[in-house]
């Protein structure tokens, strides 16, 4: 808190808030008393400007383009962490010693496997279901199968299923790839990554070995790393609005998993890559830049600009060098790749752009990446899903840790018909 307040009046009342100071950002308006001391709300769509919690976990300047998790830039860490590295971090505020690390790594390898009997879950599903259908509903019975870590006022309980969470979402996932295109389930490898484990998942058959490419494994792992937590997004506070209830945390993921399925949220990516496929060839580029320009075509850029991010989106870098990677280890000449290549340096030499700050975001490149790994679009927010999860608990731990934390239970402005009398049906 600081010495500053915030004065409102309203009519003949006149009250003072409290001003409170994060470690970086914004100050923020306590407003908590406002609704007994003038009897009004604040009106607020999407919360834009509402602070709706108290955390330490991530960090977002969306003006400077800077992500931090636990103070550590998003770029450090996918340049130089794994994903379950990161996942400690998340989870446990700190970056682990080599001991800890082992230990968490070991913890997560033992729980991958999910319970025999969920295997039968997915026959009951359509061989064309989509990816994300499949994975609200099973990730929502996981709570049938463990009923032992569902007790959310036991912290050794939270950790368990915590644990599970992270462990079993590469799995169900890989699961419900197979299942759509009719190959045997693939159980998981505990000699292999958290990642490489995934694509084997994924990808691999019974009738032979798989053979993890360790560029592939390292950009998966990056791509997990960039999409690990984003600070109070939609699905975020969909899975903390869940849990503030008191639902038990597999039914909270189940919540951000269809939060996420939106395409304004966790299919931006898909979005992109369909786009720059529509494009084509780098030297219709131009055309499309027209369209974008013009109000009256209902065109837009896709994988640029972002809700938060007004810079640079600090994942976006990242993706690029990535992409080079992928394609140079899988041998991939994709004209698709080209055409980003060359729409990103088009846009961002664009005055229009520029003012306009429409800048390239970390969905720009991963539907790319993902698209030469293998992976159909329809398992792209599959994935998203996979790594933020690992976010979706850590910010669930803390809400459910915090003592001021409360049910969510959001205010309206009513602009409905006033009370009345019910008309009898003769007389309508």
């Amino acid at each position: 808190m600081t010495d500053q307040t915030a004065k409102f009046t309203l009519g003949d009342k006149s009250v003072e808030s409290p001003v409170l100071k994060g470690t970086v950002g914004p100050d923020v308006i306590d407003i908590r008393k406002l609704y007994g001391q003038t009897g009004a709300f604040t009106f607020d769509p999407g919360f834009t400007s509402t602070a709706s919690c108290e955390s330490q976990i991530t960090y977002i300047d969306g003006d400077e383009g800077v992500l931090l998790h636990r103070g550590y830039p998003i770029g450090e860490l996918a340049e130089h962490s794994s994903f379950m590295e990161v996942a400690h971090l998340l989870l446990n505020g700190e970056l682990p010693n080599g001991d800890e690390l082992a230990k968490f790594e070991n913890t997560i390898t033992r729980h991958t496997m999910v319970h025999e009997q969920l295997t039968k879950f997915y026959s009951g599903f359509r061989r064309d279901a989509h990816p994300m259908a499949i994975m609200c509903g099973v990730v929502g019975a996981l709570s049938a199968f463990y009923h032992d870590s569902t007790d959310i006022s036991d912290p050794q309980q939270r950790m368990i299923a915590s644990h599970r969470l992270i462990a079993k979402m590469p799995t169900i996932a890989a699961m419900a790839y197979k299942y759509s295109v009719g190959q045997p389930f693939v159980y998981p490898d505990n000699n292999l990554s958290y990642t490489g484990n995934f694509l084997r998942m994924t990808f691999g058959v019974p009738a032979e070995e798989y053979e993890v490419i360790p560029a592939v494994e390292r950009a998966m792992d990056r791509i997990f790393i960039l999409h690990a937590d984003h600070e109070q997004n939609a699905s975020t506070s969909t899975v903390r609005l869940a849990g503030s209830s008191g639902a038990n945390p597999f039914a909270c993921m189940a919540a951000g998993i269809a939060c996420l399925w939106g395409p304004a949220h966790g299919g931006a990516n898909e979005a992109a890559l369909n786009m720059l496929r529509e494009i084509g060839r780098p030297e219709r580029i131009p055309e499309f830049i027209a369209r974008a320009k013009d109000k009256n075509d209902p065109f837009r850029l896709m994988g640029f600009g972002h809700r938060v991010y007004k810079n640079y989106d600090p994942r976006a870098t990242v993706m690029q060098k990535t992409v080079r990677e992928v394609f140079e280890a899988l041998k991939v000449n994709d004209p698709v790749f080209d055409v980003a290549l060359q729409l990103e340096e088009m846009a961002l030499n664009d005055d229009y752009f520029r003012e306009k700050k429409l800048f390239p975001n970390v969905d720009f490149y991963s539907g790319v990446i993902l698209s030469a790994i293998g992976f159909p679009t329809t398992m792209f927010t599959v994935l998203f899903a996979l790594a933020r999860t690992v976010g979706w608990v850590a910010q669930w731990n803390e809400m459910i840790s915090d003592p001021a934390q409360k049910i969510g239970r959001p205010r309206q402005l009513y602009t409905g018909a006033p009370q009345r009398s019910y008309v009898p049906m003769d007389q309508r």
